[in-house]
């Protein structure tokens, strides 16, 4: 659930508010205009920022092909992806999320990592089942053409 965190703090510890980075990454996924999304996007992501994703082999560097795998999966999981749960801790989260690829449900988690500004130096997405992996890495080729 976007704004609630589960932070690596004692049990009995009441939760956080969520850092501005993750508020602003649910405002991303939260946006239905692409124009309005990509320029959200750009505002978070830091220059140098690395994405890394189980659907390409390399990691990829910097702001426009970061942009564009992000807006890439937007496209792909956006209109099922719900968030379950978020861990933070320091300049980093853990955001768990569930979509539905056409019957195929997709788990996954979103790690990311911010610096001293906020913006994202650091997004890599981990997914699963294999199936949905498969499915996954279909749609985003198709998006990325």
């Amino acid at each position: 659930m976007p704004g609630s965190v589960t932070s690596m703090s004692p049990p009995d510890a009441l939760p956080q508010p969520a850092p501005d980075a993750v508020r602003r990454w649910h405002a991303v996924v939260d946006c239905a205009d692409p124009a309005r999304r990509s320029a959200l996007l750009s505002d978070l992501l830091a220059d140098d920022v690395v994405f890394r994703s189980p659907a390409v082999h390399r990691p990829q560097e910097g702001r426009a092909l970061s942009t564009a795998y992000l807006e890439a999966a937007m496209v792909v999981l956006g209109p099922t992806l719900t968030y379950e749960r978020e861990l933070v801790t320091g300049d980093s989260a853990c955001l768990e999320f569930r979509a539905d690829l056409g019957g195929v449900v997709v788990h996954g988690v979103d790690l990311l990592r911010w610096d001293e500004d906020g913006r994202l130096v650091d997004f890599t997405v981990m997914v699963r089942p294999m199936k949905g992996l498969q499915a996954l890495v279909e749609r985003m080729a198709e998006q990325l053409r």
